[in-house]
C-alpha cells in the first residue's frame, strides 16, 4: 500500500508545480493545494484527524474548480487514514465517493483497488479482496507491482486455508529473478510462501523457507518486516516446542512496540497468553487485555472524529446552499424592480418603440421564470437536505456516541440506519444527477422511469409515433426529464399506486407525453403541497403546457406537451 501512495505523492508534487506556475491567478486554488499539502504534513507527522481535516477541506475546494485528479488524491488519502484506524466500512464509502473522479488515472486506479482489497480483506470478505487485486493485475504491466499484487492475492488465500492455491501463486514468483534486487520483498514472498508450506504440511519446506526469510531480514536491518517472520514461526513452534514459540513470539512483541505496530502486538500477546505456563496471574493476558481496549478507545475516537468532520462539513454545504436560495430570490427581486423601470420608462416613448418594448419584455419574462424555478429547486434541495439527510445522520452519529457497539443488536441498529442514509443519498444524487442530452437522452430517460419498478409497482411505457429528439432543444428534454422525475417520486412518495402508464407521442410540431397511475389521486391543494407547482413552472418555462388531472382515490393523470 505505502509502495502506491508514493507513486501518487510523486504525481501530485508534479503536478502541483505545474498548476501554481500557470495559475497563479488563482487564489481559491491555490488555497485548494495548500490544505492539501499540509494535510500530507499531518499524515507524515502522524496527525492523522488534522490531515484528515484539511483534506476534506481541500476536496471541497477542487469540487467547485472541478478537479478530479486533485479531488481523487484527497479522498485516496482520507480512505487510507480510516483504514489505519480499523474503520474499513467508512473507508469504502470514501473510496465508493473517489471512484467517479478517478477515470483513468492507472495509478488511482491501483491505488484504489489495493485500498478496497484491504478493506474487503480486513472485514473478511475474502473473494472481494481477490477480485480487487486482480483488478489490478489487469492493469498493470510492470513485474513489481504484478508481484505485490500476486503476494496480496496470495495472502487471502492462506486466510481462506486455500494454502494450495497460496503455492501456486507464490512459486513462479520466488523462481524468477524480478526479486533479486528487492531483498525486503524477496524475504516477504519466502516468508509467505514457507508458511503456506508449513500449514498445508509440507512442514520441512516451510520451516526451511521461513528461517531463510528470518536470515534475510536480519542481514539487511529490515526489523520491521521481521515481525511477520517471527509471528510466523512462533505459530510454528506453537504445539511442537514452546520455549522456541515464546522467544519468537516475544522478539515479535518487542520489535512491534517499538514501531508502534499495535495489530502485530496484539497477536503475538494472543500468541503468548495462550502457552503462559507460569503460575498465578497471565501478565500476557492482562497486557493483551488493557492494549487492546485502549486501541478500541483511539480507534473509536478517531472514527467519530472523522465522521463529525464529515458532518461539519456537510452542515456548512446546507448552509452554502440556503444561502444560494436567499441569493436567488435577492436577484428575482432586483430584476422585477429592473423590468418596473424599464415599463416606465418605454411608456413615455410607446409609439416610436411599442415593438422594441414588446420584444425586451417577453425574453426578461422568460428569465423571470427560469429565475423562479431555479430558486424553487434549491430551495427544495436546501429543505430536503437539511430536513432530511441532515437530521438522519445526526441522529446515527448520536447514536453511535452513546450505544454500546459490542452489543450485537446495537451494531445492526447503526449499520441499518447507515445503511438507510446511503439509500437516501443515492436517490438524492439520482434525482439531481446531470441529465445526458445527446444520443443517449431516450434510453437514459426510459430506463430512469423504469427503475421505479418494484413487485409493489408496474411501470409500463408506451411508444406512439417516432420522436425525434434531435429536434428538440436541450433545455426542454432537461426539463422534461426533471418533470417525469418529478411525477414518479410524488407516485412513490404518495399516490400508492401499483400500476403507472407513460405514453409517449408526438406530431409534427408537439411533443406530447401522457401519465397516468391507478393511486389514491391528489386534490388541487395536495398538488400544490406536494411540489407539483415546480414540475409546471418548469414546463411554462420552456414554453410547454402541463395539465393535471385528478380526484380523490380515482388516480391521477398529468398531459405534456413540448413544443419541438
Amino acid at each position: 500500500m505505502l509502495f502506491l501512495l508514493l507513486i501518487v505523492s510523486c504525481q501530485k508534487n508534479v503536478k502541483t508545480v505545474i498548476d501554481i506556475s500557470t495559475k497563479q491567478d488563482s487564489l481559491e486554488k491555490t488555497e485548494a493545494i495548500n490544505y492539501s499539502g499540509i494535510g500530507d504534513s499531518y499524515n507524515v507527522a502522524n496527525k492523522p484527524d488534522s490531515a484528515f481535516y484539511y483534506y476534506n477541506k481541500s476536496k471541497e475546494l477542487f469540487e467547485n474548480l472541478g478537479d478530479s485528479s486533485y479531488i481523487a488524491y484527497n479522498l485516496l488519502g482520507m480512505a487510507h487514514i480510516q483504514q489505519t484506524y480499523g474503520d474499513y466500512y467508512s473507508s469504502e464509502e470514501t473510496l465508493t465517493e473517489a471512484l467517479p473522479y478517478i477515470n483513468s488515472d492507472l495509478q488511482y486506479q491501483m491505488a484504489a483497488n489495493n485500498l478496497f482489497g484491504i478493506s474487503a480483506k480486513e472485514v473478511k470478505n475474502y473473494d472481494d479482496a481477490v477480485r480487487y487485486y486482480t483488478t489490478i493485475l489487469k492493469s498493470v504491466k510492470d513485474s513489481v507491482s504484478r508481484m505485490v499484487a500476486f503476494n496480496n492475492i496470495a495472502t487471502v488465500y492462506t486466510e481462506q486455508k486455500k494454502y494450495k492455491k497460496a503455492i501456486a501463486l507464490l512459486e513462479p514468483i520466488l523462481k524468477s529473478d524480478v526479486l533479486d534486487t528487492l531483498q525486503n520483498k524477496k524475504a516477504r514472498i519466502i516468508d509467505n510462501l514457507g508458511f503456506a508450506y508449513y500449514k498445508d504440511n509440507q512442514i520441512q519446506k516451510g520451516l526451511v523457507l521461513m528461517n531463510q526469510a528470518l536470515a534475510i531480514r536480519t542481514k539487511i536491518n529490515d526489523s520491521y518486516g521481521s515481525i511477520k517472520s517471527y509471528l510466523h514461526l512462533a505459530d510454528f513452534y506453537q504445539n511442537r516446542d514452546y520455549q522456541k514459540s515464546k522467544e519468537n513470539a516475544l522478539e515479535a512483541y518487542k520489535v512491534a512496540t517499538k514501531y508502534k505496530s499495535i495489530d502485530e502486538r496484539l497477536e503475538a500477546l494472543e500468541l503468548l497468553m495462550s502457552y503462559n505456563l507460569e503460575r498465578g496471574v497471565n501478565a500476557y493476558a492482562a497486557l493483551f487485555v488493557n492494549l487492546n481496549d485502549s486501541i478500541k478507545t483511539v480507534r473509536n475516537n478517531a472514527k467519530n472524529q472523522f465522521a463529525k468532520i464529515k458532518y461539519d462539513s456537510r452542515e456548512a454545504t446546507l448552509e452554502n446552499i440556503k444561502y444560494k436560495g436567499q441569493r436567488a430570490e435577492t436577484l428575482l427581486q432586483l430584476e422585477t424592480q429592473k423590468n418596473e423601470k424599464y415599463l416606465l420608462s418605454f411608456g413615455f416613448v410607446v409609439l416610436l418603440g411599442g415593438t422594441s418594448f414588446l420584444i425586451h419584455y417577453s425574453r426578461n419574462k422568460s428569465k423571470r421564470e427560469l429565475l423562479v424555478a431555479s430558486y424553487n429547486t434549491e430551495t427544495r434541495i436546501s429543505k430536503k437536505l437539511h430536513d432530511e439527510l441532515a437530521n438522519d445522520v445526526f441522529y446515527t452519529m448520536t447514536f453511535a456516541e452513546t450505544q454500546d457497539l459490542q452489543n450485537p443488536i446495537k451494531k445492526e441498529t447503526l449499520l441499518d440506519n447507515l445503511d438507510k442514509i446511503y439509500v437516501r443519498t443515492r436517490d438524492f444524487s439520482k434525482e439531481n444527477s446531470t441529465i445526458e442530452t445527446g444520443e443517449s437522452f431516450e434510453h437514459n430517460l426510459k430506463q430512469m422511469l423504469s427503475s421505479y419498478k418494484s413487485d409493489s409497482v408496474e411501470v409500463i411505457i408506451k411508444n406512439g409515433n417516432i420522436i425525434d429528439w434531435s429536434k428538440v432543444q436541450n433545455e426542454k428534454k432537461i426539463a422534461l426529464q426533471r418533470v417525469l422525475q418529478e411525477l414518479m417520486v410524488n407516485m412513490k412518495k404518495y399516490s400508492q399506486a401499483n400500476f403507472v402508464i407513460i405514453g409517449f407521442d408526438s406530431d409534427q410540431n408537439n411533443v406530447k407525453i401522457d401519465y397516468s397511475d391507478n393511486g389514491v389521486g391528489f386534490t388541487e391543494k395536495l398538488i400544490l403541497k406536494n411540489g407539483l407547482q415546480n414540475a409546471e413552472n418548469r414546463i411554462q418555462a420552456v414554453k410547454g403546457i402541463l395539465t393535471f388531472d385528478s380526484q380523490i382515490n380515482k388516480g391521477f393523470k398529468a398531459k405534456i406537451l413540448l413544443p419541438k
